[in-house]
């Protein structure tokens, strides 16, 4: 298939689209994260691109979702899209807790089985992985990080990424949209969440320097955005500030409520509150 435009955002998959379809390089982690979209479409999740096929250069061919990609560096999302990603986030857990591959299986970061407390997890849920439309989430992509983990690791990735915690945000500011978070999933506690964001983000970094070192291309071109060490310099940030977070998180009462979408983000540089 031909070469089509290159989409937004892509630091590791190098995606393309052509017409309805987008192409992106396939690795030997592909079946494994093609029998799990496969699963997903039978469950009846929505926003999951459908696997069309392999094309003559073994490029990956999935369905284009279309709607509004987001920008984490130019923008914040705004509360009622953030809840959006989370609620999308429990129902992609809730379905994918049957698919349970037989014996080990390739993933992108090694082969390994799924252990009795784990599910497969999307790895990357960071809003720049969402399509929007609005104040809605209505497609998540990039799913070649997929792989086993509890679902705390896609909650606690999706907290440093979206609130976005790797931000130095106003502390009100945190704690609100931290509840926000911890009750439109339905659990857990919002403490037991942000305890969760450092080992998540240090595996995560770890991760993306084993993937350098055995020459995986897509985590090589991460580098380019100064990866992993940018989110090693951001950790080292939170955890300066996490004994203020977490006193505040225990202190603060219930969240309120989901405030206006409007296109379903805050510039950078804009108030997040009140």
């Amino acid at each position: 298939m031909r070469d089509g435009a290159a989409l937004p955002g892509g630091n590791v998959s190098g995606a393309r689209r052509s017409g309805d379809v987008v192409l992106r390089p396939a690795g030997p982690w592909t079946p494994a994260v093609h029998a799990l979209l496969g699963h997903l479409q039978r469950a009846g999740l929505d926003g999951v691109p459908r696997v069309v096929g392999v094309d003559e250069g073994g490029r990956e061919m999935l369905t284009y979702i279309p709607g509004r990609s987001i920008d984490p560096d130019a923008e914040i999302v705004s509360d009622a899209l953030l809840v959006s990603g989370v609620r999308w986030l429990r129902r992609f857990h809730d379905a994918v807790r049957d698919f349970r591959p037989a014996g080990p299986v390739r993933w992108r970061h090694g082969t390994r089985e799924l252990a009795a407390d784990e599910i497969v997890c999307h790895n990357d849920p960071g809003a720049y992985n969402w399509i929007a439309d609005g104040d809605r989430v209505v497609g998540v992509i990039d799913w070649d990080m997929a792989g086993p983990g509890v679902p705390t690791d896609d909650l606690a990735f999706m907290v440093w990424m979206s609130l976005p915690l790797l931000r130095p945000l106003p502390l009100h500011d945190v704690v609100r949209r931290l509840r926000l978070m911890a009750d439109a999933y339905g659990g857990p506690a919002p403490g037991e969440i942000l305890r969760q964001v450092d080992r998540r983000m240090t595996l995560a970094a770890d991760n993306i320097e084993a993937g350098q070192r055995r020459g995986d291309p897509g985590l090589l071109n991460l580098a380019a955005i100064g990866e992993p060490e940018r989110t090693r310099t951001a950790l080292r940030g939170l955890r300066a500030r996490l004994p203020e977070i977490e006193a505040a998180v225990a202190s603060s009462g219930s969240a309120g409520g989901v405030g206006p979408g409007g296109d379903g983000t805050t510039r950078i540089g804009g108030p997040l509150g009140p």
